[in-house]
């Protein structure tokens, strides 16, 4: 697995979409204002993920947040594969925060039960939407049409590459790789590819792949930008849900992808999954706290340009963790902030 690219952040940023934290301008705390006085962490580091997707996005404008705010003196953003990337930079230490998919944090986080290498949550910070998109002039209209077909389902290390199999599985579908030799029941088979969002998006526009499968939030930019050169449709994916739940936990629900949200596309109901951040259950109180307190009070700052700006920071949803233990100074922070 390749390192991951350091992203070294401005001293400051203009704040973005303002309006969206208007419900929470009576939190914008003052013990953030004054912790800028106190002396944060050295370096904070936060696991993105691809160029062109949400993760990268979001924890850039984290980041840059972090230390505007004097959570930390200086910040930084990481290139990586995604959830699992993000998740094993995390367990090593290479990072202190990380954006990951609820379901590839709970088994990150069964897998870790025992070995001194807790995880736990900050908060969720959006709801992920499972795309899976074709071209529009593939006549390609209901998952099932896959079946034969060729597929990305996402980089080695990215939490699209864990949920991906799962709904093909749900689908009563086989999985497989290029020259397998049991291919599954005559049909059922679909060839599987382990291309990212970039790579999957070209694969997609040459006509080597059937679909492209990425998790990410509404809109993502490079999905745009191909959509507008190429034109691209949706699949709708909720008839999978009661399937993927009863195999593999309620870490998924029912999304609206909304009409327009690439341009002239109609509404398409998908799987959702939550986004959370996470840190290392030893990080230490205060760093934890102080995050808090950002995410509620300046929420504004964190909402990446290409979003519509509905999935993301609310009062509410933060605590939804999806199961995941939130880190005790987390809770704490959220107690005495909702009470």
């Amino acid at each position: 697995m390749s390192e991951p690219t350091l992203r070294f952040l401005p001293a400051r940023r203009t704040a973005l979409k303002a309006g969206l934290a208007a419900g929470l301008t009576g939190l914008l705390l003052p013990a953030l204002t004054a912790c800028t006085s106190e002396t944060g962490p050295g370096t904070v580091t936060v696991a993105g993920g691809e160029q062109g997707g949400f993760y990268l996005e979001f924890s850039t404008l984290l980041a840059e947040a972090l230390q505007r705010h004097g959570v930390a003196r200086n910040a930084m953003a990481l290139t990586t594969g995604g959830s699992l990337d993000n998740l094993e930079q995390l367990l090593s230490g290479k990072a202190t925060f990380a954006v990951a998919l609820a379901d590839a944090s709970a088994q990150q986080a069964a897998a870790a039960t025992g070995s001194g290498n807790g995880i736990a949550a900050v908060g969720k910070v959006y709801e992920n939407y499972v795309h899976c998109v074709v071209r529009r002039d593939s006549g390609i209209r209901a998952f099932t049409e896959l079946a034969g077909r060729t597929v990305a389902v996402g980089q080695p290390g990215s939490g699209t590459s864990l949920t991906t199999p799962r709904l093909i599985e749900a689908a009563g579908l086989i999985p497989t790789g290029t020259g397998s030799s049991a291919p599954g029941p005559a049909g059922s088979a679909i060839t599987v590819l382990n291309l990212g969002l970039n790579d999957g998006l070209a694969a997609l526009q040459a006509g080597s792949v059937d679909a492209l499968f990425w998790s990410g939030g509404v809109p993502t930019a490079a999905i745009a930008a191909v959509h507008h050169d190429t034109g691209l449709g949706f699949l709708d994916l909720s008839a999978l849900l009661p399937e993927l739940r009863s195999r593999y936990g309620p870490y998924y629900d029912r999304v609206l992808i909304p009409a327009g949200s690439y341009e002239g596309t109609p509404a398409v109901w998908t799987v959702g999954v939550a986004n959370l951040l996470l840190c290392r259950d030893d990080l230490d109180a205060g760093t934890v706290k102080r995050t808090v307190e950002l995410l509620v009070g300046h929420a504004q700052e964190l909402v990446p340009r290409s979003s519509l700006g509905v999935q993301f920071l609310s009062a509410e949803s933060l605590i939804n963790t999806a199961g995941l233990p939130l880190h005790p100074a987390a809770e704490a922070a959220y107690k005495a902030l909702h009470g």
